[in-house]
């Protein structure tokens, strides 16, 4: 039944990929996708640090209600990083210390939910990534409905089951399963770059004059 049903996921990005995506800055991939791609400036990591990296489990739940997030945990492989739209409701939370203690056990990636949570001060002391849009004592239902990997949208970005998911202290991004090879290697290119650019600052000898053509191109006028 549509909006009450659990998916099997036809297909995840491969271990050694996301391995290699862990290595990479979050904005660096994302210059390497236009900077088009974003889950919204509210998505922020709640936890004490750590990068997050693995393939979308996805789950689409009525607001305050988790009943689905609790089936996703326990369908969850290690490694994989479960995505809640929760329609970005902030008035229950969805998950707590218990749920997510469980998700350490049975070795999740990391928790996205575009809703609220609660027990903030555990989850900082944890490194079990987790990214929310607000925090709120008040406690879920668990009575559906819902769906388990299905397409799903936070804040205009699209994540389809098996997507790769990737976060760090600067916030998340999905890059998408059929083009994740050709945007690692975009975003490993550039990372190499900064990295030159980063010692060229350091060794005072990074070139600056592109500010001024810049200004001279778009018809800054400049006083002598």
């Amino acid at each position: 039944m549509i909006g009450f049903r659990i998916l099997k996921r036809r297909r995840q990005v491969e271990a050694d990929l996301v391995k290699r995506f862990r290595t990479l800055p979050v904005a660096n991939i994302s210059d390497s996708m236009s900077r088009m791609v974003a889950g919204g400036a509210s998505l922020r990591p709640l936890h004490r640090g750590g990068v997050m990296a693995g393939p979308a489990l996805t789950v689409k739940t009525r607001p305050g209600d988790n009943l689905m997030i609790h089936k996703a945990l326990d369908l969850a492989a290690p490694g994989d990083v479960i995505v809640v739209d929760a329609g970005g409701d902030l008035t229950n939370s969805l998950i707590g210390e218990l749920m997510i203690a469980h998700a350490q056990t049975r070795g999740i990636a990391g928790i996205v939910l575009h809703g609220a949570v609660r027990d903030s001060a555990w989850i900082r002391e944890n490194d079990l990534p987790i990214y929310a849009a607000g925090i709120s004592h008040r406690g879920p239902y668990k009575d559906g409905p819902g769906e388990i990997n299905v397409p799903i949208s936070l804040q205009g970005m699209v994540i389809e089951p098996g997507d790769l998911m990737i976060g760090d202290a600067d916030g998340l991004l999905c890059v998408p399963f059929d083009h994740a090879e050709a945007i690692y290697e975009a975003a490993h290119k550039k990372h190499v770059a900064e990295e030159k650019k980063m010692q060229a600052i350091l060794e005072g000898k990074d070139d600056r004059s592109w500010v001024d053509s810049t200004l001279s191109r778009l018809g800054c006028a400049i006083e002598p």
